[in-house]
């Protein structure tokens, strides 16, 4: 079964370009040229995977990721000519996914695209059932997680995050281990990135955050 892609990109030549390499890769791709644009698109189709670009008219694209952020946990690849890590950090705070800096060829971005979309795949095989540990409800087929009832509201990669620590719960897994297991080997970053996404983890948690417990310059711990 062929995966949506929704590509909200203002430049028109690159989203055409965007959209026949994913479409020779067998993809369905629902474009949307402006934020506005792509929130309508958004709301009236089932996405499978966003590609957003950061410079967008009408409504930015970190404007466009908060909103699809308090709605849904799907993996979203960000587009931005800018380069600065700041940028990127905060496009991570705010729940992207993943980031491609322009220029930058179409068939690397389908390759992430891939990989997203492998690795979310993977994660709804381990775990097939709701499973609780320490009061934490997890459910990947649903995607969901939850607290003695009430949902929470993670991004994509906060989920993952959350899953792989408790699947390996009482090891020590170092800022390494887990950028390559959840973000994979081919990410461009370091363990800020980790850090950044453990404190808003743990923020969201509350009381649970207990429960991940910080390994002085090695890495984190999930502790029952």
């Amino acid at each position: 079964m062929s995966s949506t892609v929704l590509l909200i990109e203002d430049e028109k030549r690159l989203r055409e370009i965007v959209k026949d390499y994913f479409h020779n890769e067998d993809f369905i791709v629902i474009e949307a040229a402006d934020g506005e644009e792509g929130i309508k698109k958004f709301d009236e189709n089932e996405i499978d995977l966003i590609i957003l670009d950061l410079m967008l008219p009408k409504i930015d694209g970190l404007e466009v990721c908060k909103y699809i952020r308090e709605k849904s946990n799907l993996p979203i690849i960000m587009l931005t000519a800018k380069s600065e890590e700041e940028d990127q950090l905060l496009g991570f705070e705010m729940g992207t996914d993943e980031y491609v800096t322009k220029p930058f060829s179409p068939k690397i971005l389908v390759a992430k695209a891939k990989s997203v979309l492998r690795r979310t795949l993977d994660l709804k095989e381990e775990i097939s059932d709701a499973k609780t540990i320490c009061g934490i409800t997890i459910n990947a087929s649903s995607r969901l997680a939850s607290i003695d009832g009430e949902q929470l509201h993670l991004t994509h990669k906060e989920f993952e995050l959350l899953v792989y620590l408790i699947e390996n719960k009482g090891i020590v897994l170092t800022r390494d281990q887990l950028l390559n297991s959840i973000w994979g080997f081919d990410y461009v970053g370091d363990g800020r990135t980790v850090d950044t996404h453990i404190k808003k983890l743990r923020h969201k948690l509350g009381e649970r955050a207990k429960h991940i417990t910080t390994v002085i310059r090695v890495g984190y711990k999930f502790e029952v």
